[in-house]
């Protein structure tokens, strides 16, 4: 990866984060960032992509990805989110950093996101810093990212009409993708980062300094993805304040968590009234 571009990325990804931090103290509610998430790697690979003198045809199909799949992810948070106020998460981070909190959310909350958001952009800058001709690991990449796409895209929009419905309200989620998966978007997400790394081992190749001093470096990004979406801000996060709700366990028992597959018991589920 080259020092330069990945510096100018940092220094533009600030920029707008304190952009972004400035709106969300107006509106006393950081949730904002959330829709800024995924712009930051557009950012990345933007940056990245003008600063190379003839990119390669490879650096323009990850733009283009990247440009695809963070329009429409930050685009849903937006709707999802408009109208509802702080989301919970963030009012307890505000709770617990007061006094004071608008001013270290700065901090705590964009310019954090920021970095983090940089260091998973590695296969970007890597893919698209290439030169090498497409081959087999490209098409690896681009299956990836298109099932991921397609997992994340249409268990989002399945669950936004079921929330739609006012007679869904308090009912849980059990059909289409949701029958197979307690989150398919999440796993959805985790395969775009996968192939966004095996775009970064197309470019660098398989053997030599290249694969062991560059790509196999960027394995950090679909690694820390991956922990996100389980372990931390994803699955367990988010079951930790559903599994306690009528209903629920039922469906953990019948339903895989993170990767698609058949239902482990027969008997089909039905939509269950919870709290």
């Amino acid at each position: 990866m080259n020092l330069s571009n990945y510096l100018l990325a940092l220094f533009i990804m600030l920029v707008v984060s304190v952009f972004f931090w400035v709106i969300s103290v107006i509106k006393k509610d950081v949730s904002i960032v959330d829709s800024l998430w995924s712009l930051f790697f557009i950012i990345a690979s933007v940056t990245t992509y003008f600063m190379q003198d003839e990119p390669s045809l490879r650096a323009s199909i990850v733009l283009l990805m990247v440009i695809i799949w963070a329009v429409r992810l930050s685009l849903h948070i937006t709707v999802r989110h408009w109208g509802h106020g702080e989301d919970h998460r963030y009012q307890t981070i505000r709770e617990n950093n007061q006094p004071g909190f608008k001013y270290k959310s700065l901090y705590l909350i964009f310019i954090f996101q920021a970095v983090i958001a940089l260091i998973v952009a590695m296969p970007l800058f890597s893919a698209i810093e290439s030169t090498s001709v497409l081959g087999v690991f490209d098409l690896v990449a681009i299956i990836l990212w298109t099932v991921g796409m397609f997992f994340e895209s249409t268990a989002d929009y399945q669950l936004y009409k079921f929330k739609k419905n006012p007679a869904n309200k308090g009912k849980i989620m059990t059909s289409g993708l949701w029958k197979y998966s307690r989150h398919p978007n999440y796993f959805g997400e985790c395969l775009i980062w996968w192939g966004f790394f095996s775009f970064a081992l197309a470019g660098y190749g398989l053997t030599g300094d290249g694969l062991v001093g560059g790509a196999l470096v960027t394995i950090i990004s679909p690694i820390i993805m991956t922990l996100l979406l389980l372990k931390f801000s994803g699955v367990n996060l988010l079951e930790s304040t559903l599994k306690c709700r009528p209903g629920y366990e039922a469906y953990m028992k019948n339903t895989n968590a993170f990767i698609p597959g058949p239902v482990v018991m027969t008997k089909n589920i039905k939509q269950q009234d919870v709290m």
